[in-house]
């Protein structure tokens, strides 16, 4: 069986198979193809966390995973804010969800994005780190209306996949482009980003500190905080805090910051509001002793295994189908495989090994729970090696 999506954004989704239990969709597909198994209550669980405890307003950030059901299971959980990078998200999201607000806060944009994001959908939240993207910005959306958040760069560290060495600049320059921002007409504010999964909630404190430096530096009334992403995910080989030591540093960071009344604190969770909603489901195409070939690798949805300095892995179990094909988990004894995708390149390969059962087997299936974050958002089509088959578990 295989379920493509239609291409239509707008178009609603097609009515998704629905089964009880992982194990079940295997048992009954049987995949070629890499699968995807969407479990709402988990969508639910997350988006909950960041409504009722986050002190401000949660928006999802659309890179994570912009594949159409997961982005109906994150609005149907809640969430009516949406951090989009491009002009293709932004026509995702409202030509999808009448009722959403879409803010741009990429620091960087393509020539005339900013002026019809701001004119054909109305756009008011931009994002700058720089005075040429600050020029070009105002040049092609002018100043007056929007709001304008200033990005800061935050110290390294805390985050396993760091943001700042890219964008954002220090608090002496960002201070400079606040005044700029004030003098176009516009509203500012201040935004940073303390990395991808990140394990230190003190991180934003650091972060936070930096932006009132900028603010304290410009002398400029700020109406809105945005503290970005990085909240993580729970995955093995990561030591996790509990989400609320996140919001209570960034509540307590807040008592010295100089918001002005009524202003409005953001966040840009992506992979906290994705990941756990989502199982891959993989097939073994080969086996060669110490080395195992999957349906799925690098160029599907595994680069971020590949990414330097990751240490986080997936929850993953392993089932074969016996001869009626009702599935059974794999128990044996874990041992090292190098782990190959279907490509005919050669760096279509796991940087480090992966423990799985020793007694797996060609068609065994492997599942990886927790892999809603970067997987079928970096797929390609490499080969002809695509999938976009989904299902709900309930």
């Amino acid at each position: 069986m295989t379920l493509r999506l239609v291409t239509d954004k707008t178009a609603a989704s097609p009515t998704l198979p629905r089964f009880p239990s992982v194990v079940a969709l295997i048992e009954q597909i049987r995949p070629v193809l890499p699968f995807y198994a969407l479990h709402p209550a988990r969508f639910r669980a997350a988006a909950d966390r960041f409504l009722n405890e986050f002190p401000g307003t949660p928006m999802y950030a659309v890179k994570a995973n912009p594949s159409l059901p997961v982005v109906d299971q994150i609005y149907e959980a809640g969430i009516r804010h949406f951090d989009t990078a491009s002009l293709a998200e932004i026509e995702l999201i409202q030509g999808r969800f009448s009722d959403a607000t879409c803010h741009f806060m990429a620091p960087v944009r393509l020539p005339g994005a900013a002026a019809k994001a701001a004119q054909e959908y109305g756009i008011k939240d931009f994002v700058v780190d720089s005075d040429q993207e600050l020029d070009k910005l105002l040049r092609e959306a002018g100043g007056k209306g929007l709001r304008i958040f200033v990005r800061i760069a935050t110290p390294l560290g805390g985050a396993i996949l760091e943001l700042s060495s890219k964008f954002g600049t220090k608090p002496d320059h960002g201070a400079k482009l606040l005044r700029r921002v004030v003098e176009a007409g516009a509203t500012p504010a201040l935004t940073f980003h303390v990395g991808s999964q990140c394990l230190s909630p003190f991180t934003y404190a650091q972060a936070v500190e930096m932006a009132r430096r900028a603010a304290v530096a410009a002398d400029v009334q700020i109406a809105a905080l945005d503290v970005g992403g990085g909240f993580p995910s729970n995955y093995p080989g990561n030591d996790v805090p509990p989400h609320h030591w996140y919001f209570d540093t960034i509540r307590e960071s807040l008592s010295t910051f100089p918001l002005m009344p009524g202003g409005e604190l953001l966040c840009e969770p992506g992979r906290a509001l994705c990941a756990e909603g989502s199982t891959l489901i993989t097939r073994v195409i080969l086996n060669k002793g110490e080395a195992l070939f999957l349906n799925d690798g690098s160029y599907g949805n595994m680069d971020e295994l590949c990414q330097p300095g990751w240490t986080a892995e997936y929850v993953r179990k392993v089932y074969w189908l016996d001869a009626n094909g009702r599935a059974h988990e794999r128990t044996g004894a874990p041992r090292p495989f190098r782990i190959y995708g279907p490509t005919c390149d050669t760096v279509d390969v796991l940087p480090k090994p992966m423990m799985l059962p020793g007694d797996i087997q060609f068609d065994d299936f492997i599942v990886f729970e927790n892999a809603g974050a970067y997987t079928a958002a970096c797929r390609t089509q490499f080969n002809g090696l695509f999938s976009d088959d989904w299902a709900i578990i309930e």
